[in-house]
């Protein structure tokens, strides 16, 4: 599995292992959905929730929302020690080892 000690240590995902997660997030319906007031601290809460309990995760970035998605991806990351495993069109798919679970998604070895 992916080593993420804390929120500023990021894993570096190779291209197998983003195949793999975005093979995993294909199915799934964002939970977490940007708004017009952009990143706020109910969305940061609501996206640690979902990373901790699910440990990938889409995000919609709504119509009404003025920030460039790409800039939202980053953001997100950096704040939440997530690693971005794919943006496709106003959807962010991203992934963050649950260390406290043991059933969580095992990555491919590289």
């Amino acid at each position: 599995m992916a080593n993420i000690a804390n929120k500023n240590e990021y894993t570096i995902l190779n291209g197998k292992q983003k195949r793999y997660l975005r093979g995993l997030g294909h199915h799934l319906s964002p939970k977490v959905i940007l708004g017009k007031e952009g990143i706020t601290k109910n969305l940061k809460s609501s996206l640690e929730n979902v990373l901790d309990s699910d440990e990938l995760v889409k995000v919609k970035v709504g119509n009404n929302c003025d920030l460039d998605r790409k800039d939202v991806a980053e953001k997100l990351s950096r704040e939440t020690g997530a690693v971005v495993a794919q943006v496709i069109g106003k959807t962010i798919l991203l992934y963050r080892e649950n260390k406290k679970s043991d059933d969580g998604i095992v990555l491919p070895a590289s």
